[in-house]
């Protein structure tokens, strides 16, 4: 029988997709075993607690002391997990200082559907001219260099996103990934997921799957 709140550490899609999420919005604590997963969406937090097989309550918390507690918290301890997230290339305070993780590529776009639904987004507009939908897919990050391997990443497969800088200092960048190349994109986020996703971003992203057919372009 596994101990409580001890995670199994194999890779499969589910624990890919968890990994995904502590990049965007889990916490490693400076004590070298408690790991924490915060969000503003329940379903994130339980899914996270789900993929990982943790027998926690999705506790609730705020961001300043005597607010709403709208955020949703998973946090346990276990020193092995903590060190294999270490040996991976995860850190405390990662934020600005991520970079290249170990991931297997097998796993790779199982990990990215985590941080998609943790850090991206799918945004839709209308071409000003040709009055067509427009589509891009964006992934957000203090690290340049965990947007760089991203990208690098997904160049494998022939899909080549670019990145810029948003806020007032320009200090989260995005690399983001014009229609064909997001549609591209979206059908491998979603192939084989194993149903697990979070299910508003999906319903957003359900209208594209397969239609790369109707491009020029094909998955390689």
């Amino acid at each position: 029988m596994k101990p409580l709140n001890k995670v199994k550490i194999e890779w499969s899609p589910k624990f890919a997709y968890a990994i995904g999420l502590i990049v965007t919005d889990g916490n490693l604590s400076g004590d070298g075993r408690h790991i924490s997963f915060t969000s503003k969406d329940y379903d994130l937090a339980f899914l996270y607690k789900e993929c990982l097989e943790l027998d926690n309550i999705v506790g609730k918390k705020s961001r300043v002391a005597g607010a709403e507690k709208i955020y949703s918290i998973v946090q346990f301890g276990d020193v092995s997990f903590y060190k294999f997230l270490l040996s991976i290339g995860l850190t405390p305070n990662k934020s600005k200082t991520i970079g290249k993780l170990k991931v297997p590529r097998k796993y790779f776009y199982h990990f990215l559907r985590g941080c998609f639904d943790g850090d991206g987004n799918i945004n839709e507009f209308k071409h000003r001219e040709s009055q067509h939908t427009q589509l891009r897919v964006r992934f957000f990050s203090a690290s340049k260099k965990f947007v760089d391997w991203l990208r690098g990443n997904t160049i494998k497969n022939g899909i080549k996103g670019y990145y810029g800088s948003v806020g007032k200092k320009k200090s989260v960048y995005v690399l983001e990934f014009a229609k064909a190349d997001s549609i591209k994109l979206l059908n491998l986020i979603y192939k084989e997921n194993c149903g697990i996703f979070l299910e508003r971003k999906y319903l957003v992203a359900k209208k594209y799957l397969l239609a790369w057919r109707n491009w020029y372009t094909r998955l390689p």
